[in-house]
């Protein structure tokens, strides 16, 4: 039987735009395909009041849920408001961007529906000074 794995413990990477300084969050990969996982991603991620994510959009449907925090999901027909238990589903290639507009960290859980994934972002982020995060098993990740 898979031990559980507690956010908590995770070795939460920074990321950040070259040319945005309100683009910055942190987050960690709790399971993707062949750790932990065979035909899933698993994904946690923080931003601190203030920050945002970052425009970008996903190879595989994510859907987040909302830990802590409150925020705003912008999508291309419009922002909606987040906050904890709230259960986002978007589709493979849709453009979005989460920004944290309350006064404690945004947690986030994100589960995708494939063992590997990208994260194609308008802006360059650093690491790794290009446009493409993923699962560490994602091929340009």
């Amino acid at each position: 039987m898979p031990e559980p794995t507690n956010i908590a413990g995770l070795d939460l990477a920074e990321a950040r735009a070259a040319d945005d300084d309100k683009v910055r969050w942190a987050g960690a990969y709790a399971a993707y395909g062949g750790v932990g996982s065979s035909k899933s991603a698993t994904v946690y991620f923080t931003i601190a009041p203030g920050d945002r994510l970052g425009r970008h959009t996903d190879t595989a449907e994510e859907t987040q849920f909302i830990v802590g925090g409150r925020g705003e999901l912008h999508l291309d027909d419009g922002v909606r408001p987040v906050a904890p238990g709230d259960v986002i589903v978007l589709s493979e290639g849709t453009p979005h961007d989460l920004t944290n507009v309350g006064s404690e960290v945004l947690q986030v859980v994100g589960f995708f529906a494939a063992p590997a994934v990208e994260q194609h972002f308008d802006d360059v982020m650093l690491p790794p000074n290009g446009h493409v995060l993923g699962s560490p098993n994602a091929p340009d990740s």
